[in-house]
C-alpha cells in the first residue's frame, strides 16, 4: 500500500465531484421518497423499534458525505492494481442505494426492496473490503454506512413481515 498523492487543487475538484454525484443520487431518492412517505409509509404497520422521521435526513447526510470521502480517497489511488474494481463496487453501491428508494417508496413494492437491499449491504460490505484493502481509512469511512443499511435492512424485513 503506497501513500495518497498529495491534495491539491485537482483532488479537490474529484472531492468536489463526488460529494455532488452523492448528493445528486440523495435528491433524486428524496424525491422518490416523498411521494410516500406522508401518504403511503405513514399508513404501514411499523415495528416498535422504527425511528422517527426527523433521523433519517441528518443521518444519511453525513453517510452520503462519508461515501463521498470515500470514494474520493479511492479515486486519488485510481492507478493501483485493485482500485478500479473498487470504484467500480462504489459506483454500484450508489446506484443500489437509490434503487432501493426507487422500488421501497417509488414502485411500494416492500418484498422487493427486501432482496434489493440484502443486495446493496453485500455489496457496500464488498466495496468497504476493497476500500479497505488499498487505504483503510477509506474502508472505515463505509463502516457506518454498511451499520445503518444493515439495520435499514432488518427494518424492511419487518415492514414487509407486518404489511
Amino acid at each position: 500500500m503506497s501513500e495518497a498523492p498529495a491534495f491539491g487543487a485537482r483532488s479537490l475538484a474529484a472531492l468536489a465531484a463526488f460529494v455532488v454525484l452523492c448528493f445528486a443520487v440523495a435528491a433524486v431518492g428524496g424525491a422518490v421518497t416523498a411521494t410516500s412517505v406522508g401518504t403511503w409509509y405513514a399508513g404501514l404497520a411499523k415495528p416498535s423499534f422504527n425511528p422517527p422521521e426527523w433521523v433519517f435526513g441528518p443521518v444519511w447526510t453525513v453517510l452520503y458525505l462519508m461515501i463521498a470521502v470515500a470514494g474520493c480517497r479511492l479515486w486519488r489511488r485510481r492507478g493501483e492494481s485493485d482500485a478500479r474494481l473498487a470504484l467500480g463496487a462504489w459506483g454500484l453501491q450508489l446506484a443500489l442505494n437509490l434503487g432501493w428508494s426507487l422500488v421501497f417508496f417509488g414502485a411500494r413494492i416492500i418484498g422487493l426492496a427486501l432482496a434489493e437491499i440484502v443486495l446493496l449491504l453485500a455489496t457496500i460490505v464488498f466495496t468497504a473490503t476493497l476500500f479497505w484493502r488499498i487505504d483503510p481509512l477509506a474502508g472505515a469511512l463505509l463502516v457506518p454506512y454498511a451499520l445503518w443499511v444493515g439495520f435499514a435492512t432488518v427494518l424492511n424485513a419487518a415492514l414487509w413481515w407486518l404489511n
